[in-house]
Formats: C-alpha cells, sequence, structure tokens
C-alpha cells in the first residue's frame, strides 16, 4: 500500500517531509499517523491507510514533495508491500533516496542524535561517539546529563542499531558552534508575507495609551461567576476585541481591503489573533466576532491558541481575517509596530502592562497602563480615521460600560 501526499487545501501543492513517525521495519496500525507534512500553513499528520508494517520510506524527512506524491509503502505482517488498487496509471513518486530497509521489529536506540552546542562540545573534548549513548531528551536528544553519565560510567553504551531515515540536521559552519538550519517552510512563508506587507502597502503606525484599571476591576469582580457558568476565564483578549469590533463598525475602512482598483468593505468581522509557536507565528481566524459573546470569544480563542501550539489548525482556521489583533504584552513588550497581515488593512499591538504615575484631574496617580499601537494602510485608511479608532479602543477599553450598550 502506497502512503501518498493527500490534498493539502486551497492554492497548496507541494509540503516538506518534516517527520517520520515510523522507521522501516516497524508495525502500523489502521489509522495511526506515519508521517508528519509542513506546508507554509500547518503541519499535518498523514495516517495509514491499512494495518501493517512500513516496508520502505522513499522520500525522507527535509525533501519536498507534491500532492499525489509517493512517500513510502506499507506491507503486510511478512514486511510484502500490498499493492495499491488503481486501475489508471500508477502516479509519480517523488524523487529522492533509495528506500532503506532494515529487519522487521528492530529500532533504533534514538531518533534524533541532533546536539546542542554544549553537548557537541563534551563530545568533542570526550571524543565520544554519541550514537553509543542512549537521550534521554526530547525525541531521543542527548542532553548533557547524558554526556556527563557516560563519562562517569554510570550509563552503558547504547547498542549499535540501525538508524531512522535522516531528519535535516543543523550544519556546523565553524569550530566555534555556529550551525545552519534551513528554514522551515512556515518561516520562509511568514517572511515573505511580512515583506509584502511592506512592499505593497503604505504602512503608517500610530499610538495611543490605555488606562487598564476598570477593565482589570471588573474581571477581579467578576471572575469566579463568569468562569463557574462559562467554564472559561475572562481575559484581556475579549475585551480588547468588543472593543475593535466596536470601532470597525464606526471606522469600516479599517476593516476593509484593497482589491486592484476597487475598495472592499466588510459588513462582518473576521478577527485573526496573532499566535506565537515553535515553528513561527500564525494567525487564527475567529468567524464572525461581532456576532459573538464575551465567552465565546474567549473560548474560541484558547482553543484557537492551543491548537496553534499544538499543530492542529485547519486551512480553514487560518484562511481569510479582515483584521489583526497581537498581544506583544505576554512578552514583555512595552511598544512595537506590529507589520500588517495582508490583503488585511489594519492591525492592533497590545503590549505589557505597566504601572505609571498618571495625571488624573489635579493629582497624580499610579494607574496600570498599556500601549496601544494601530499599523494601517495609509492608501486606504487616512490618518484621522486610524487616530480615531485609537481613541474609540481607549474608550471601550478605559469604560467597559460601552461595550454592553454598544456607544
Amino acid at each position: 500500500m502506497e502512503i501518498k501526499v493527500p490534498q493539502l487545501g486551497e492554492s497548496v501543492v507541494e509540503a516538506t517531509v518534516a517527520k517520520w513517525f515510523k522507521v522501516v521495519g516497524e508495525t502500523v496500525e489502521c489509522d495511526e499517523p506515519i508521517v508528519e507534512l509542513e506546508t507554509d500553513k500547518v503541519t499535518l499528520e498523514v495516517p495509514a491507510a491499512e494495518s501493517g508494517t512500513l516496508v520502505s520510506i522513499i522520500v525522507e524527512a527535509g525533501k519536498e514533495v507534491e500532492v499525489g506524491a509517493v512517500l513510502g509503502m506499507i506491507g503486510d505482517g511478512n514486511g510484502v508491500a500490498t499493492p495499491t488498487p488503481s486501475p489508471t496509471e500508477p502516479p509519480v513518486a517523488e524523487l529522492g533516496p533509495a528506500p532503506v530497509e532494515v529487519e522487521p521489529d528492530r529500532k533504533p536506540a534514538g531518533t534524533d542524535i541532533s546536539l546542542s552546542p554544549a553537548v557537541r562540545k563534551m563530545v568533542g573534548d570526550g571524543k565520544i561517539d554519541p550514537t553509543k549513548i542512549t537521550g534521554t531528551g526530547k525525541g531521543g536528544r542527548l542532553t548533557k546529563g547524558d554526556v556527563q553519565g557516560y563519562l562517569d560510567g554510570e550509563q552503558t553504551p547504547a547498542p549499535v542499531e540501525p538508524q531512522a531515515p535522516a531528519t535535516a540536521k543543523p550544519v556546523v559552519s565553524d569550530d566555534r558552534g555556529e550551525e545552519r538550519v534551513p528554514m522551515t517552510r512556515l518561516r520562509k512563508r511568514v517572511a515573505e508575507r511580512l515583506k509584502e506587507a511592506q512592499n505593497t502597502a503604505a504602512m503608517l503606525t500610530t499610538f495611543n495609551e490605555v488606562d487598564m484599571t476598570n477593565v482589570m476591576a471588573a474581571r477581579k469582580k467578576y471572575q469566579k461567576d463568569f468562569q463557574k457558568k462559562h467554564g472559561v476565564k475572562l481575559g484581556f483578549m475579549s475585551f480588547f476585541a468588543k472593543a475593535c469590533i466596536a470601532a470597525l463598525e464606526e471606522l469600516p475602512a479599517v476593516n476593509a481591503t484593497i482589491d486592484g482598483d476597487d475598495i472592499v468593505y466588510r459588513n462582518f468581522v473576521d478577527l485573526g489573533v496573532a499566535v506565537g509557536t515553535e515553528l513561527g507565528l500564525v494567525v487564527p481566524v475567529l468567524r464572525n466576532a461581532d456576532n459573538k459573546s464575551f465567552a465565546y470569544i474567549e473560548k474560541e480563542i484558547g482553543d484557537l491558541g492551543k491548537r496553534a501550539r499544538d499543530g492542529s489548525l485547519s486551512m480553514d482556521d487560518l484562511t481569510g481575517g479582515t483584521f489583526t489583533v497581537t498581544n506583544g504584552g505576554v512578552y514583555g513588550s512595552l511598544m512595537s509596530t506590529p507589520i500588517l497581515n495582508p490583503p488585511q488593512s489594519g492591525i492592533l499591538g497590545m503590549h505589557k502592562i505597566q504601572p505609571r504615575p498618571i495625571a488624573v484631574g489635579d493629582a497624580v496617580e499610579i494607574r496600570p497602563m498599556m500601549y496601544l499601537a494601530l499599523s494601517y494602510d495609509h492608501r486606504i485608511i487616512d490618518g484621522s480615521e486610524a487616530v480615531t479608532f485609537l481613541v474609540r479602543v481607549k474608550e471601550c477599553i478605559e469604560e467597559p460600560d460601552r461595550i454592553l450598550l454598544g456607544i
């Protein structure tokens, strides 16, 4: 049975083989994930179509493949490849290294021996063969403790066994530890889109600051009741989402886009929420956010963020979006100029809440303040509209009742 690259989604025709979950000779169960593919938007797992034994890997990790390409073969329990029903001509396999075969039921001691600079130095200084040490780190990686245990005689050498198909490894360019690592497909796509935004939009950023006192007080007052009723914590993001939606309704140009010589205005808000993951930045989309409650927004944003970090977002989750919110404050950022997410025309940057002395009437008080930044496409949004948008967001956050009353 052939393992093929499935349909990857609209406009996506190729992917990179990220990693194999099985080695040649290992048994697989029907519907069990066997290989992971990475596209410029998401990563997805390809399940086994039947139970049997992985008899060959045709395309190793790190190679690019197209939809329909054959990645490997699954055979019966005796290691014999089973035919793939196909009345038409067989698909052409993606070119790659020759299949690697080992005896059934034999597994390598570790699936990844890529070394960190510190571990590499210890291995080099001790003139040790790293394949003889059993790695206890994530994915079988060696840690400094593993190497030290081997040097101290506390760890017996790992048995010499066939290694798993190679994954993309860092290439050491000199003896001081510099590494050259190929960009992931997602990282390359993010880089392309960010540069595209700078090249195609007349991007400008305007700033304001907001007093978080009342929102923080509301969260503290209603947190227990909210969580008890809805099963989710009341966070800041739902307040800012609602504030942005109110501002977008008043200033529709911020929610619009340019299509050729036309301006396309939307009567809905599909809110993008930027999420940082190990592979790079992704922006899952909360559909029809303008019709959702505080509780729904909190639940959906939490779910999208979790699936983004787990790598389980679908293409639909990342498609579209009319306006984006990004929160650099979770990383400690005090101020930044966010880059547009094309073809959107606006993005709001939230930042760290910082106690600062603020003039309140004739007195000076210490208030929890946050800087806000709106980056926008000046081709479609005037400066007065951008400033007004931020003022409306500020008013809704400083007086949360406005959101509920729609004023």
